[in-house]
């Protein structure tokens, strides 16, 4: 009984130390940094990975010169198309929380990127923009053949259900229907 309990309790006790650093999250890691100068505030760019690829999730961060404590701001990302994304804040990187930043997200389409980038501190409003960031093309196959691909084991599992159905409803119908008489 006591060897039970004493193992029972070395187990409790891994359990609990190991799972703190189970549940952490990997820290950041940047590769590559872009400057921008928005106004009187310089302004680093990082990437998680580089270079930049179409539909592959990677983290940015932002990070202001002195740091992001009373400053605010907001980002525009427009496509090679022109097209310009809605505004968003600058808000604290999840992961990596004294810098600004964006957590797994992915560039939609190949092309150059501009990000446009809004501080506001003590020193007054300034703009600046990150031109011709460039993003290449989506890694692997294209999509459409991906979707395909994937599907094949779905239709697989069709066929197989509709062929049992029906050799199921022919015996059903032939063996357990009473005779009449």
């Amino acid at each position: 009984m006591r060897k039970s309990l004493l193992a029972l309790a070395a187990v409790a006790g891994l359990l609990f130390t190991t799972a703190g650093t189970a549940n952490a999250y990997e820290p950041v890691n940047i590769v590559h940094t872009e400057r921008v100068q928005a106004g009187p505030y310089g302004l680093t760019v990082g990437f998680s990975t580089w270079p930049l690829k179409a539909m592959q999730s990677l983290d940015f961060t932002f990070i202001p010169d002195g740091g992001i404590e009373g400053k605010s701001g907001t980002l525009a990302m427009s496509g090679p198309d022109g097209a310009q994304r809605r505004a968003q804040p600058l808000v604290r990187h999840p992961r990596k929380r004294e810098v600004w930043g964006l957590d797994v997200r992915s560039m939609p389409r190949p092309g150059d990127w501009t990000f446009r980038f809004t501080v506001n501190g003590p020193a007054g409003p300034g703009t600046g923009e990150l031109r011709a960031l460039p993003v290449l093309d989506q890694p692997g196959p294209p999509m459409a053949l991906s979707w395909a691909i994937s599907t094949l084991p779905l239709i697989g599992l069709v066929v197989l259900v509709v062929v049992a159905w029906r050799r199921t409803r022919g015996r059903l119908r032939g063996g357990e229907l009473p005779a009449i008489g």
